[in-house]
């Protein structure tokens, strides 16, 4: 875990809970979730400093946001989230090692990085991603942070990457300002393209389109992962007011349980 956790965040639906980890079993277990996502269900080439686990430099630095099933207490959905203070010890962002990022990086403000979302697919579905940001909008609050920021991965389709057809989907106030696009540090290589679309947007990046996140510039080709990487950065002033008005309601409904009696 990093130096900076930011401890006892707790979001509850009926069936599931989120909450940052707070001790190594819980990395652990958010670590092989990441394993059997990416490696055995996607078939990505991890560099793992563990067997059976996906689990990198990057990961110490981190906080680890963890979403459980209440009822088993396994968890079924996790990312990692990298501040700015971290990456500072760090050296870098993850991001900066697919992209470059000096005009976003010179923002004005507090910068959080998301990373190596993923979900059990036994639990796929709104339910279990509205919890996981939930709890990213209680660590937001917390952290006092100004912008969200990190790669949205999109898979390719029987005929290979149709990136011109899923940024065809996209709408026009779904990316970013010109002033604050970056360059893919390895392009989609021509004959990894094509023009047809066989799958749409992603559902996660889908899901970041609906915070309110931007599309920023031309994706990076993640041979690793063999996917193809949007960079995705949200001005958090401009979260959808459903999402301001739920959080607004929590906090307004702990500080009243936490005055004293009259």
């Amino acid at each position: 875990m990093s130096e900076n956790t930011i401890d006892q965040i707790r979001v509850r639906s009926r069936r599931y809970v989120a909450e940052v980890a707070r001790d190594h079993d819980g990395i652990r277990a958010s670590q092989a979730l990441r394993y059997r996502v990416f490696a055995e269900e996607m078939g990505a080439h991890l560099h793992s400093l563990a067997e059976g686990l996906d689990y990198d430099h990057i990961d110490d630095y981190c906080d680890h946001l963890l979403v459980r099933e209440t009822g088993t207490g396994r968890v079924v959905a996790c990312t990692r989230l990298l501040s700015d203070t971290q990456a500072a010890k760090l050296g870098h962002f993850y991001s900066e090692g697919e992209f470059r990022l000096e005009n976003v990086l010179a923002l004005p403000g507090r910068f959080l990085e998301i990373g190596r979302t993923c979900v059990d697919p036994a639990h796929r579905g709104s339910v279990v991603l509205g919890t996981l940001w939930n709890g990213l909008a209680e660590y937001v609050y917390r952290g006092g942070f100004n912008y969200l920021m990190g790669c949205a991965s999109i898979s390719p389709g029987p005929n290979g990457f149709a990136v011109d057809a899923v940024y065809r989907q996209i709408e026009a106030h779904q990316f970013g300002p010109a002033h604050l696009a970056v360059a893919p540090l390895k392009s989609v290589p021509a004959w990894r393209r094509c023009v047809t679309d066989e799958s749409g947007i992603p559902p996660l990046l889908q899901a970041y389109l609906r915070l309110g996140c931007w599309v920023c510039g031309e994706p990076f080709w993640d041979e690793d992962f063999n996917v193809m990487d949007v960079f995705i950065l949200l001005d958090l002033t401009r979260l959808h007011d459903r999402y301001e008005k739920r959080f607004i309601a929590t906090k307004a409904a702990e500080s009243y349980a936490e005055r004293p009696p009259c």
